[in-house]
């Protein structure tokens, strides 16, 4: 997953997915971030020309993920960012590390900008 293809990417992590939505904003409710603060996340994301993925802190330091999945729907994942790994391969070797039972996860590139 590329959050936007006009930005170089600084790192890959892995994310594991808690819930899918039909929207950004319900997706980061779903995560755990107040809807006025998931409303400003998403309306910053898209005046700088959309985004398929946005990245978030909680209070208390855990990191969240919400990206759009492949079949168009809103992934909220908990994100993995302690390390970033260098490859793509690297990510999804940690990914598999992570995922368990039948749980679901994606690996996803850091952009700048």
């Amino acid at each position: 997953m590329v959050p936007n293809a006009n930005f170089p990417c600084l790192g890959y992590f892995p994310a594991i997915v808690r819930v899918e939505c039909d929207s950004p904003i319900d997706a980061l409710v779903a995560a755990c971030i107040p809807r006025h603060e998931a409303m400003d996340l998403v309306a910053a994301s898209w005046s700088k020309g959309g985004t398929a993925c946005i990245v978030a802190t909680l209070d208390g330091g855990r990191q969240v993920v919400v990206l759009r999945t492949p079949e168009g729907r809103w992934a909220a994942c908990n994100a993995f960012l302690g390390k970033l790994c260098a490859t793509h391969q690297e990510a999804e070797r940690r990914l598999s590390q992570l995922l368990k039972h039948s749980r679901q996860g994606y690996v996803v590139c850091l952009a700048s900008g």
